[in-house]
């Protein structure tokens, strides 16, 4: 990070290029998951007075929108600072005027933690879990990642050649739901054999007529060419359908699981619910 007063001497653009990252810097200091070197170690000041210092400088910006300039002028005048908040808003102002806007990549996400600072103990339905067939796109199985750990899956199986969820881009879309699930890599023939699997594909029972198993495990395939036939064979307990009526009659894979999850586990809960 660099002292408010060296900003200062920075031509407008390099000013705004080098806010946006000490901005960035500061939100995962805040949120505790600064990497090594960029950890806040001014000792002439503390924290919240550099961030208030840094904002003053982003408010003097003739560029600035003047919605922005009194959204931060709010914060700042607020009795306490919310430092992530100063942060977060400074950052995709300075991004906007750079003419670069913020992207999965660009989110700053925290573990989920408990008061001793670790991270807490998920709570999911025990025997819940999904198996990712060939997903090519980073951004869609974070996405699978994070509805599966929102939704209470157990457990991520993910086929040999499905990308890898330690992606960064995956990591970030996933908002860091990849790092407290858990995941393995493993081919068709060795998922469990004792549990059900079935299908998420067209052509079969549609959605609210399947009868969902209390355990189990439902395949998704990939963007292009769906569940495998392989797959379907696998898939002995049947092959579930979500219904659609558009031209298209096509869904992303990451939210047709979100649509997949919230029905199975509606189902399971009239049965027993979640404690």
């Amino acid at each position: 990070m660099i002292a408010p007063e060296r900003l200062f001497q920075l031509g407008a653009g390099q000013k705004r290029r080098k806010l946006a990252l000490t901005f960035g810097e500061l939100e995962r200091d805040i949120a505790g998951i600064a990497e090594k070197g960029t950890e806040y170690n001014f000792t002439s000041m503390s924290r919240e007075d550099y961030t208030r210092a840094v904002t003053e400088i982003v408010l003097k910006d003739e560029k600035l929108p003047s919605d922005t300039a009194l959204t931060l002028r709010s914060l700042l005048d607020s009795p306490v600072l919310d430092e992530r908040r100063v942060c977060n808003v400074a950052r995709n102002a300075l991004l906007s005027m750079l003419g670069t806007f913020p992207a999965e990549w660009d989110l700053v996400i925290a573990p989920h933690v408990n008061a001793e600072g670790a991270v807490a103990k998920r709570n999911f339905f025990p025997g819940v879990c999904v198996y990712a067939e060939d997903i090519r796109s980073p951004f869609n199985l974070g996405s699978i990642f994070r509805t599966a750990e929102a939704m209470g899956c157990e457990k991520v199986y993910l086929s040999p050649h499905c990308t890898d969820p330690l992606q960064t881009k995956a990591v970030r879309s996933g908002m860091g739901c990849v790092e407290t699930m858990g995941f393995t890599r493993a081919s068709l023939d060795e998922l469990p054999q004792n549990v059900p699997v079935f299908t998420l594909e067209t052509g079969g029972t549609p959605l609210n007529e399947f009868v969902f198993p209390k355990e189990g495990i439902c395949i998704i395939g990939s963007e292009e060419l769906g569940v495998s036939p392989e797959a379907l064979h696998r898939a002995s307990y049947g092959r579930v359908t979500i219904p659609m009526t558009g031209l298209k009659a096509s869904l992303n894979v990451g939210v047709a699981f979100g649509i997949l999850m919230q029905a199975w586990t509606e189902a399971l809960r009239k049965e027993s619910p979640l404690a």
